[in-house]
């Protein structure tokens, strides 16, 4: 078909039972099944291409991906709700809409929102498998912002990487701070990271290094030291995927992001 149209798709999910998000063989991947569902309805061969990829067990509360079919899609709301109607109820489509042929999920995404859960009780939840459970040392989130602000700026995170394949290291991060919340009777903290791009497990070592320092008591220029030493052995161990969630994919102007999520609202 010539006449094919691109659309953007927005969606969240829930981690815990998909072997990350990117296809796999012979694995239940979140790409796997929203290519599924629109190829039920669109009755098209169709794939979608991600704004990034997601590890296994990390969950998301905005993602994006785009997707070109010949079938046009007239009714939104419509296609939203079938749509919905056949994926599995742990990902949920939330917006659809037509973009120009220019547009790339991946590409086009010019920062990634990342938020990091630590439950920091003396006694765990019943609720606990969603977040870090870290009941050994208090936190001190005045220590724990001034070990993230060494991070902040363009940096080769190599010390950040697990072994991969991707032979580019350097990155841009323009915040990463942590904030206290009382839920319930519950005491979080949340660590939050924005970039333009990030490397794998980089965020989930990120916070091993930041734990690894609290309980050890170390500088908080330790994070300095380790950031460019450029060293992964220098890094502490990769913290839990179930912690983690893509809070969301930016295309516009990550300042603004930053001043209505952070700011405005006094986080």
């Amino acid at each position: 078909m010539l006449n094919k149209k691109r659309y953007i798709i927005c969606f969240e999910f829930l981690g815990a039972a998909f072997f990350g998000s990117q296809k796999q063989k012979d694995k239940r991947t979140v790409q796997q099944e929203i290519e599924k569902a629109i190829c039920t309805l669109t009755k098209d061969r169709i794939s979608i291409f991600l704004s990034g990829r997601t590890d296994a067990k990390v969950s998301a509360k905005f993602q994006c991906a785009h997707f070109d079919s010949g079938s046009i899609i007239e009714n939104f709301d419509k296609f939203l709700y079938s749509l919905n109607s056949i994926l599995p109820s742990d990902i949920k489509v939330f917006e659809i809409k037509e973009v120009s042929k220019t547009f790339h999920a991946q590409k086009s995404a010019k920062y990634k929102h990342y938020r990091y859960s630590i439950l920091n009780d003396p006694v765990a939840s019943v609720f606990s498998d969603s977040y870090l459970f870290y009941p050994y040392h208090k936190l001190d989130i005045e220590r724990i912002n001034k070990s993230l602000s060494y991070l902040v700026g363009y940096h080769d995170f190599s010390a950040f990487k697990s072994k991969s394949t991707n032979p580019y290291n350097d990155c841009t991060i323009y915040y990463a701070r942590a904030c206290q919340k009382k839920v319930n009777r519950s005491n979080f903290i949340f660590i939050d990271i924005i970039g333009n791009r990030f490397l794998y497990n980089m965020v989930r070592t990120i916070v091993g290094e930041v734990l690894f320092i609290e309980r050890s008591n170390l500088d908080c220029l330790t994070m300095k030291k380790v950031l460019d030493s450029k060293n992964r052995a220098k890094a502490a161990d990769v913290q839990e995927a179930k912690a983690l969630c893509l809070e969301y994919v930016g295309y516009n102007d990550v300042n603004l992001y930053i001043q209505k999520k952070f700011i405005k609202e006094g986080k």
